[in-house]
């Protein structure tokens, strides 16, 4: 598929996430802005409140984002109903999954310093879900490192590794990407 129409398509699928998204917060009776943006080849939706009114979306968070990852499930499902596609898409409701990135992005890097100053061959992390482990993965790339997922689901974990980081996204780190 040309790049243009890839990006059309990913632009389709937030247009229709928004209006789903627009829906459930007329029902739910909450304000929310809604931005769509195309990022990493896939869509993203996020809805935010100015002046402090993210603290009413949190109903639509949850605890630990269990309701967001609910809401984006639903909304891929809406996505797909109406496009006929399995979408991709990532759903993001008072910067929570943006703020938990930055987390997670200075938690690698912390788990990379500390392999290199207690010269350690591998680093392992707690059970995360496909988002939080991508994360993890981007970041070893970034730095050159292998990464890859163990474990079964929802026990599934990340391993930082010395061995250097191939041309090629591991298989661990692409099955986490069509997972989140």
């Amino acid at each position: 598929m040309a790049e243009s129409s890839r990006i059309k398509q990913l632009e389709e699928e937030g247009d229709v996430a928004a209006d789903y998204l627009e829906g459930l917060l007329d029902i739910a009776d909450l304000d929310g802005d809604i931005d769509i943006d195309v990022e990493h080849g896939r869509a993203s939706v996020s809805v935010f409140c100015e002046d402090s009114g993210n603290r009413y979306l949190q109903s639509l968070v949850g605890r630990d984002g269990e309701v967001l990852d609910a809401v984006q499930e639903l909304t891929r499902l809406a996505v797909q109903t109406k496009t006929g596609e399995r979408s991709r898409l990532m759903v993001d409701i008072a910067n929570f999954r943006a703020d938990l990135k930055k987390q997670l992005q200075e938690q690698g890097r912390d788990a990379i310093e500390t392999m290199k100053r207690e010269d350690l061959e591998a680093y392992e992390f707690e059970a995360m879900n496909p988002f939080e482990r991508k994360v993890l993965h981007d970041v070893a790339a970034d730095a050159g490192l292998h990464s890859e997922s163990a474990g079964v689901e929802p026990d599934r974990y990340v391993v930082y590794t010395t061995a250097p980081a191939s041309d090629e996204e591991s298989v661990d780190s692409a099955e986490d990407t069509e997972e989140n």
